[in-house]
Parts: structure tokens; sequence; C-alpha cells
């Protein structure tokens, strides 16, 4: 019996999860767990959780859904989806669910999560991942996707190809959109590239992306910010597509009008939120790689008296 744990059942784990436990419901050969607490636990243990999305509406039934990972035991593939700035403790709590042969796979924003995992558990496979899904938790039980976009790429420079190509064929056969990457660092960056800029643009200027686009003076902000992240990422050593900064334009272009960021629905219920991992970090590598940040330091500036003043 494969085994697979997902950490997180949010936005992001509440819609992978939930594709995974709806097609391996009766399954004999797979069995998915859910990780989650208080009211969303009690939800989905009496009623199973509601995901409705772009494509239509289920209803997905894991094989358990608790809080205490005791209750799930080891597994073969954790699935960690909860927010960057609960790495480290959430991941220490799941040690019920790991032993030496768990595969550890974080869905996290930002380009730093493999190597906060490791730090932690030094022995495990712990591969590399990054989604593109426009979804949220809108209640206990419920998980809405609007975006009309559900991929989720992973790899691994030294994972075993054999695992790789089983979490594959498990995640196709559970309907996701599933991409096996030969570069997943450069994946990553691709994607970090579009995350890092509207998550701290939207937060800063308290917009949706539509607005944004359709202002020039913030679509000016927005190019400033893409060209410093860009230039990071090029002194760090990350091959990026000659067209990435036109691409990421493009991939923001076809979102809906009102679509945010999880970031900016955080600050706006005061809420911790992923400024460190997602906007905070450029400023830092930046400084260790010595090159200039100034679009992203006066926003992360603005921001952490934002945050600082909500807490």
């Amino acid at each position: 019996m494969i085994k697979i744990a997902i950490a997180g059942i949010g936005g992001v784990g509440g819609y992978f999860g939930g594709l995974l436990a709806r097609h391996f419901q009766n399954s004999t050969e797979v069995e998915v767990y859910f990780i989650a607490r208080g009211a969303h636990e009690k939800v989905i243990r009496q009623h199973g959780m509601k995901v409705e999305t772009t494509k239509g509406a289920f209803t997905a039934v894991p094989k358990l859904v608790t809080s205490d990972p005791n209750e799930i035991g080891v597994v073969d593939f954790l699935i960690c989806c909860t927010k960057s700035y609960h790495l480290e403790e959430s991941i220490t709590q799941l040690k019920s669910c790991i032993n030496k042969a768990t595969v550890i796979l974080p869905l996290l924003n930002g380009v730093d999560s493999t190597e906060r995992i490791k730090a932690v558990y030094p022995e495990n496979e712990v591969w590399e991942g990054c989604v593109y899904v426009v979804s949220r938790l809108a209640e206990p039980g419920l998980v809405k996707e609007t975006g009309n976009i559900g991929l989720l790429y992973f790899g691994s420079t030294d994972g075993s190809a054999q695992k790789l190509a089983l979490a594959e064929r498990l995640f196709t056969r559970g309907g996701i959109q599933a991409v096996l990457s030969d570069n997943i660092e450069q994946t990553i960056w691709e994607k970090f590239l579009f995350i890092s800029t509207i998550a701290t643009l939207t937060s800063y200027l308290d917009a949706c992306m539509g607005a944004i686009l359709a202002n020039k003076e913030y679509q000016d902000l927005l190019h400033l910010l893409l060209a410093e992240i860009k230039s990071v990422a090029d002194a760090r050593g990350i091959n990026l597509p000659q067209n990435s900064i036109q691409a990421t334009l493009d991939k923001m272009s076809s979102l809906p009008y009102d679509t945010t960021s999880s970031m900016h629905s955080d600050f706006q219920k005061g809420k911790a939120t992923e400024l460190e991992s997602l906007t905070g970090y450029v400023v830092r590598l930046g400084e260790q790689l010595q090159v200039p940040t100034p679009t992203y330091k006066t926003l992360y500036a603005a921001l952490q008296t934002r945050a600082g003043a909500g807490s």
C-alpha cells in the first residue's frame, strides 16, 4: 500500500490533495491522508471536503483526516503545503509520518523550502516543487479554485528515478496536471518571478492584478520588480529563459481581472504573511550577491511597516 499524506489543506493542499483523494478513494493500492485541524478537520471528517473548480465541483473523501500525525503513521510521500513561515514547526511535528524512506515534497511559495527541510531531515529525499493554481480555503470544508490553471511541477537532482516516476504516475492518475521537470531549480525560479512580484505588488498597492495591469504607473513598478528579481536570479547562476519576463507578464495577463495573491489576502485580514519568503528573500539575496534591488527594498520596507502595524 502506498501512503500519501498532505499537510496543509488550504488552497494548494486542498486542491491537489482533493484531486488525489477523489481518485484514490476506493483504491486498494493507494491511501490519501489529510492533516488538518479545527473546524476544517471536523467538517471534512463529517462531510468530506468540497472542491469547487472552474471545471466543476466534487467532494473529496480521504482515507483519514486528522490533526494528529500519529494516527497516520509512516507514509511514502509527504506533500507539504503549509505556509512558509510555519515550515520548520510543521515539519518537526510530522516526524511520526517520516522514516528514512519517506519522500518529502514541499509545494510552498518561495525558493528555499527544500534546503530548510533538509536541515531538519538530512537523510531524507527532499524534492523540489512548485504549483500554479489560484485557489482558496473559502470556509471550513470548502476549497475554491478560480484561476483555470492547476499545474504542479516537481523534480530532484539527486532523488530516486524510480520514486520520481512513481509520483508522476500517481499524480497523473489522480487528475493532476503534473510535470516531472529535468531542471526543477529553473522551473521554481520561473514561478518565483511570477509569485514574488504579484505578492509584493498586490500587497503594496492593495489592488488586484487586473487593476495593476490597467494602470501605467503600476505597470512600471511591476516591470522594475521583474527586472530586479531577474538580475538576482542571473547573479545566482539560475539559467532562466531569455523571454522569462515576458512569459511572466503573459501569465499575469491571462488571469481573471480580480485575481490577487494569498499574501495580499493575508495583509487584508491582518494575518501573518509570507513577506519574508516572497519579498524579503529577494532583498537579502540581492545584498548577498551585490545586486541592487531598490524597488524591492522600498516596497519591502513599506510592507514591513504595515505588517508591524497589524500585529
